[in-house]
């Protein structure tokens, strides 16, 4: 399934249904009077959130939703059948505005969570409704209000425990694939990955955990360069960031130089999400060279704390799913 994380829809809510004009009309019993019912009301559109939907790829093609029109009122005091709702489904992390105010009007995160988007329109009242001691028969009814329209902007931001980032080909496709089931594409080639993908830990012990697989950031990137911030808003909604590096990679002269471009990177685009723990992880320990690199690496960083391990060949892969459990549990007691 494509990912997609921005849409616009256009949500429009039943209209009441008109009252009714009506008089009692039964043998034997002479001047009858007005009988008319009210119309019904409006359906409602309501966005609510579902654990079934992981993208917003659903409002590519869709984009209009309008709720059912108020059935009318009829004679014998009968009102009509209100119209049926509309509920729309969307992942947790869904952040809901009004597209011409930019005004937020909710931001999902639980499961089950839902809101009322659009009221549908009040029904009109029948005849019965306008009887006074100067009007004994009236032959007027309402007409239903009109349902309530909004144009929105939908904007998915993955909510995770641990977001991976880092540069791109740093092995972070083969990390979440080795943490969890999940099966993004992996070569050998930078922006392999192009969407993130979000991964459930299953630990020995404890509640399992999600971790999102953030695609390869680029000096400038928040910017717009390569990738641009089109997915460093996911990062803002992990408890947690795993800073993976390719040890193989690392600068001999410089070895921090990868580490400090990438959180320049999330410091320029939003600097509140440096202050989220991180854990830093140094990769392809199993290649040439990787380990004479790390050793350069730990010899200088004092920041976080930092292991070395092999995704491909799942080399501390374990240890790292105990260290991040740690973490998670601790960071979840403290909310």
């Amino acid at each position: 399934m494509k990912f997609i994380d921005e849409a616009v829809i256009h949500v429009s809510a039943g209209k009441g249904g008109p009252g009714c004009v009506s008089f009692r009309r039964e043998k034997y019993v002479p001047k009858g009077g007005p009988d008319g019912g009210d119309g019904g009301k409006g359906g409602d559109v309501i966005i609510k959130t579902s654990e079934r939907r992981r993208t917003l790829y659903q409002f590519r093609y869709k984009k209009h939703f309008k709720a059912a029109n108020g059935a009318p009122g009829q004679g014998k005091q009968k009102t009509g059948k209100n119209g049926e709702n509309v509920v729309i489904e969307v992942p947790p992390g869904t952040i809901v505005r009004d597209v011409e105010t930019r005004e937020l009007i909710k931001d999902f995160t639980e499961p089950d969570d839902a809101v009322v988007i659009a009221k549908g329109g009040a029904g009109g009242r029948g005849n019965r409704r306008f009887v006074s001691s100067t009007n004994r028969a009236p032959r007027h009814a309402q007409s239903g209000l009109p349902g309530e329209t909004h144009s929105l902007q939908l904007e998915l931001k993955l909510l995770a425990d641990a977001g991976i980032i880092g540069y791109p080909n740093a092995g972070k496709s083969t990390l979440i694939s080795r943490l969890s089931s999940a099966k993004p594409k992996i070569a050998d080639y930078p922006f392999t990955t192009l969407t993130p993908t979000l991964g459930i830990v299953t630990p020995d012990s404890g509640e399992p955990f999600a971790v999102a697989d953030i695609p390869g950031l680029i000096e400038g990137a928040h910017n717009g360069a390569g990738l641009g911030d089109k997915f460093l808003k996911h990062v803002e909604r992990t408890r947690m960031l795993v800073h993976l590096i390719d040890a193989a990679a690392i600068d001999p002269d410089d070895p921090l130089k990868a580490y400090k471009a990438i959180n320049r990177e999330i410091a320029g685009f939003r600097p509140e999400i440096m202050e989220k723990p991180q854990i830093v992880v140094l990769n392809k320990i199993d290649l040439p060279e990787a380990q004479a690199n790390a050793d350069r690496f730990l010899k200088h960083f004092t920041d976080y704390p930092a292991m070395t391990i092999s995704a491909y060949t799942g080399r501390n892969v374990s240890a790292l799913i105990d260290r991040l459990n740690e973490a998670i549990n601790g960071l979840k007691a403290d909310d």
